[in-house]
């Protein structure tokens, strides 16, 4: 969608400085590459840059709505492990298959809360499925306060979207990533890499799941293993500079030098 925006910029001569949030350069920002002052990442090892690019590469922290920096603590009211679920507002369909059978086992062993973001259609299924296995819910299509949310988890269990990866991150919540396989050029999985690599999460391939290997890994991670709290930790340190001030004086920056 920044392609018509680019080309009117390009046609008026107005400066263009592009924002790449994935780990794979984009087709039109790649496009557009050439006639461009900057392209703004997060990372210097950016797939697909073409060479010679390398000056433009210019890198920031992660960039997320200004309420995630200003999310408050969450103050717990039970002892519930609280795991959520999120497949964007059209849903993850796929989530909704694969992931009820060990839920329903776990808590049979464990008292575990669930968060989950379906799609309006699969609402009133999910609700009725977790009532029906005793377990506690919260069934949602759309929040406009995701922040909110997403900070009375323990866990989520996601997409690996830029933005969606980012923000989990900034609130210092440990997710598993299921990226959709047929995301473009596969950048959803090598966003999650990008977390991964620093110890900060952990990657499941759908295409792979294993009902009983998901179950296991689970519980591990409900009693506090020790891997979880190091992902919690990593995640704590990752972001520590990274503040709603510092990427906003970082941005006038970029631009005020050309």
């Amino acid at each position: 969608m920044s392609l018509p925006i680019c080309l009117a910029a390009k046609i008026l001569g107005i400066n263009i400085f592009l924002i790449e949030p994935n780990m794979v350069l984009g087709r039109a920002n790649k496009f557009f590459l050439n006639f461009s002052r900057k392209l703004i990442c997060y990372s210097k090892n950016l797939i697909n840059l073409p060479f010679g690019i390398n000056h433009k590469l210019t890198t920031i922290e992660p960039l997320i709505r200004k309420e995630y920096y200003e999310t408050s603590a969450y103050q717990k009211n039970d002892n519930l492990f609280t795991i959520i679920i999120i497949g964007g507002s059209q849903g993850a369909k796929i989530f909704d298959q694969l992931l009820g059978k060990a839920f329903v086992s776990i808590a049979k062993q464990v008292s575990i809360k669930i968060i989950h973001q379906t799609s309006v259609k699969n609402i009133d299924f999910l609700k009725n499925f977790y009532s029906q296995n005793n377990i506690e819910s919260s069934v949602f299509s759309f929040d406009h306060n995701l922040n909110e949310v997403l900070k009375q988890g323990d866990l989520c269990i996601t997409r690996a979207g830029a933005s969606s990866l980012a923000e989990l991150s900034i609130l210092n919540i440990p997710f598993v990533a299921i990226p959709l396989p047929s995301s473009k050029d596969n950048h959803q999985y090598e966003n999650a890499k990008y977390y991964k690599e620093q110890d900060c999460c952990w990657i499941i391939d759908q295409k792979n799941f294993d009902d009983q290997k998901f179950e296991k890994f689970l519980l591990e991670l409900i009693n506090k293993s020790q891997d979880y709290m190091t992902k919690k930790n990593n995640l704590q340190k990752l972001n520590y500079q990274n503040t709603w001030n510092n990427v906003n004086q970082k941005i006038l920056k970029i631009i005020n030098e050309n």
